[in-house]
């Protein structure tokens, strides 16, 4: 198996900017192609590679990634989650990283974020959960999944 096809079966051939499934027969010249990245422009960093489609890999290159939230969720000032997950990755601790007007929708985007982070960064174990707070509700992350 080549670097790629090991990465690709771990990742579960889904891309980790854009969480989209990559196609595993679609040419890695095409932007919907496989390739191999490294989560970061920065050299220096020592991350593990991961799966992400050429298209996603080379606009990385040119752009700081923004990993979007889901369209469904109902969800006031979203945190960036690639810091979220840099700041747990490196402290750990908890994140306040966005503000909904119900509890329901609190929990919905607290279940989307473990699910999410779950491929984002697989090594951290995260946990999130729903809390009220001034007539609001705030979906938070905690690292190390408590």
């Amino acid at each position: 198996m080549s670097l790629l096809d090991d990465v690709a079966e771990r990742d579960g051939w889904r891309c980790w900017v854009c969480d989209a499934p990559v196609d595993p027969d679609m040419s890695v010249n095409d932007p919907r192609g496989p390739s191999v990245d490294s989560r970061t422009a920065d050299r220096k960093a020592k991350l593990p590679e991961r799966l992400a489609h050429r298209g996603c890999n080379t606009r990385k290159g040119a752009v700081k990634v923004v990993i979007p939230w889901a369209e469904h969720l109902h969800v006031v000032e979203p945190a960036p989650l690639i810091s979220v997950a840099q700041r747990l990755e490196r402290k750990g601790g908890r994140e306040l990283v966005a503000r909904c007007p119900t509890e329901r929708d609190a929990q919905d985007a607290a279940d989307w974020l473990v699910d999410r982070f779950s491929r984002l960064v697989p090594d951290l174990p995260v946990a999130a959960h729903a809390e009220p707070g001034g007539g609001q509700f705030l979906v938070v992350v905690t690292a190390g999944g408590r």
